[in-house]
């Protein structure tokens, strides 16, 4: 190099092209070279030289290291720590945590806050027949089929691709081989509808995980004698999140999904259930319990006949922290409990 371009290069490594102030998100493509992506970089001020930041990348020998991936720069980053982050795979990222149980207008409501989507556009991608065609879900949506975790949303991905994703997470878990929850629910003569309805159900009512098997019990127990489930947060689900208590209003509002109302299971699940809770379903312990109160602590008592639960209702209204051993006092019989 001769010594005037070899002190421009010696600038273009050392100073950056800006302050910070600018931005860009770029993509790397599989099976594309650097000078592309250097050429987009220049043009969006991020480096001021494409050709010299792919001389630079061919010197160090990374112009065949880096990684295909979506990455974030600021013009306040010199050459090397820009071509550094491609060599290591420091992909931008957009995560977002989907909580056990949470349904669908939940996830969407998430989703439009963290300003990934918006709301009603996720909620139309999940009531898709295309897309529900397409991944074999026997339903009105994608409810229950999407498995709980971490998601990374990259800057092109649509509503419909995030949601494949999740049900492809979803059929890893519950539907790859023998040993898989849905084979296990079809050889206990469960559909796999059924199996995800009571486990979102569960996962919605236990907020203690060590209490999902005896929930599950209780569920079992009261489908196995025709009685109603009951069950608080299917009085509101699609009206608003369930926070764990629910009014008369709400248990007599007309729903299909209502088991304060319908003497059945809802038609699908109310959330996307951890395998937790589905393996609570499938497996929990043979118990009496036909009733459960919160006591306020996030766990619940449980009670094997009306009188015992009118009891603990009672007991939990003047006293959230007492024990589950409760009696009734004979100057004040308890109320009558509606679960």
């Amino acid at each position: 190099m001769a010594l005037l371009p070899l002190a421009s290069f010696v600038l273009f490594l050392s100073i950056p092209a800006g302050n910070g102030s600018r931005s860009a998100i770029v993509e790397l493509g599989r099976g594309y070279t650097l000078r592309p992506l250097a050429a987009e970089l220049d043009s969006r001020r991020i480096i001021t030289s494409a050709r010299l930041f792919t001389l630079y990348a061919r010197m160090k020998g990374s112009d065949s290291r880096v990684k295909a991936g979506y990455y974030q720069f600021n013009d306040g980053m010199r050459p090397g720590e820009i071509l550094a982050k491609m060599v290591a795979g420091d992909f931008y990222e957009r995560l977002f945590a989907l909580p056990e149980g949470y349904s669908t207008y939940q996830i969407g409501e998430m989703l439009e806050k963290r300003g990934l989507f918006k709301r009603d556009a996720f909620l139309e991608a999940c009531r898709d027949r295309k897309l529900l065609a397409e991944l074999q879900i026997n339903g009105e949506s994608v409810e229950g089929y999407l498995l709980p975790g971490a998601y990374n949303v990259l800057p092109a991905m649509t509503e419909r691709q995030l949601l494949r994703e999740m049900v492809q997470r979803f059929n890893a878990r519950y539907r790859a081989g023998d040993a898989a929850l849905a084979a296990r629910a079809q050889r206990a003569g469960i559909s796999l509808t059924k199996l995800l309805t009571l486990a979102s159900m569960v996962d919605k009512e236990a907020v203690r995980p060590e209490e999902r098997p005896i929930i599950a019990a209780v569920f079992a127990n009261r489908l196995n004698k025709g009685m109603r489930l009951q069950s608080d947060p299917t009085a509101v689900y699609g009206v608003r999140a369930f926070a764990g208590a629910v009014t008369k209003k709400d248990i007599l509002r007309p729903s299909p999904y209502n088991t304060y109302l319908i003497a059945a299971l809802p038609p699908g699940p109310i959330g996307n259930p951890s395998p937790e809770a589905a393996e609570a379903v499938l497996n929990h312990p043979q118990l009496p319990y036909l009733y459960f109160v919160a006591r306020g602590d996030g766990s619940h008592c449980f009670s094997s006949t009306l009188v015992e639960h009118n009891r603990a209702v009672y007991r939990f209204l003047k006293a959230p922290s007492a024990s589950c051993a409760v009696s009734a006092s004979p100057q004040n019989p308890p109320p009558q409990a509606r679960r």
